[in-house]
């Protein structure tokens, strides 16, 4: 899974990142309230681990914005705070768990593992499959079909689109989508993203008279309705 974790202690943090770490989960690790509040509000995460008493923009704060702006990734808050009261606040502002400090690894694990299966609705089972508008991505079988017709996609081109298709409506910069597809964390002299996109593009929109991905001049690209 793919986490976002707030946290202003560097020795916290740095042991919470390397746990999530070790047990497989992408964790991006940010200690400014404000900066994570851009993250959550335009990349795509399974799992919010907000720590509630933060610099510039506390979690608490943070988290009543995201709601407010209707995006409902499942957030656990940490917190130094244990009264009742306290967990009722950041319950009753959205949060989904609340965890005190200081806690075991093994709790947080069991708890992320639980809200990410809350998060996809009855049942334990992933979805497999992202579709809109007659384009389907079967995430299983790495295939993808537009109105039942085979698009034959390379790897790095069926993991773009599924960036675009997860993040429906949110424009992508060409900074994310490096990070993202290609895990490159720097912006070098390259057409990569370009170059790709406009491949892909040729593969699912010409093809089908249809237009799924829009250029938002000098910002990125979105997936559209």
């Amino acid at each position: 899974m793919r986490i976002l974790l707030l946290e202003d202690d560097a020795d916290i943090g740095a042991w919470t990142s390397k746990g999530l770490g070790a047990a497989g989960h992408v964790v991006d690790w940010i200690e400014n309230g404000r900066e994570a509040l851009i993250a959550a509000s335009t990349r795509d995460y399974d799992v919010l681990v907000f720590d509630r008493m933060v610099p510039d923009l506390d979690g608490l704060s943070a988290l009543r914005t995201l709601r407010g702006a209707r995006i409902n990734t499942p957030m656990i808050l940490l917190t130094a705070l244990g009264a009742v009261e306290d967990r009722v606040e950041g319950l009753e502002a959205g949060a989904d768990d609340y965890l005190s400090k200081p806690f075991a690894m093994s709790e947080l694990l069991a708890r992320i593992t639980a809200l990410s299966r809350r998060g996809r609705g009855e049942g334990d089972a992933p979805a497999t499959k992202i579709s809109h508008r007659g384009l389907e991505l079967d995430l299983l079988s790495q295939t993808c079909t537009c109105h039942g017709t085979a698009v034959p996609l390379n790897p790095k081109e069926f993991r773009l689109l599924e960036v675009l298709m997860r993040s429906k409506g949110r424009i992508q910069t060409r900074a994310m989508l490096l990070e993202r597809v290609w895990d490159i964390n720097f912006e070098p002299s390259t057409s990569v993203v370009e170059t790709h996109m406009s491949r892909l593009r040729n593969k699912i929109e010409k093809p089908f008279d249809a237009e799924y991905i829009r250029t938002i001049r000098g910002s990125g690209y979105m997936f559209i309705d």
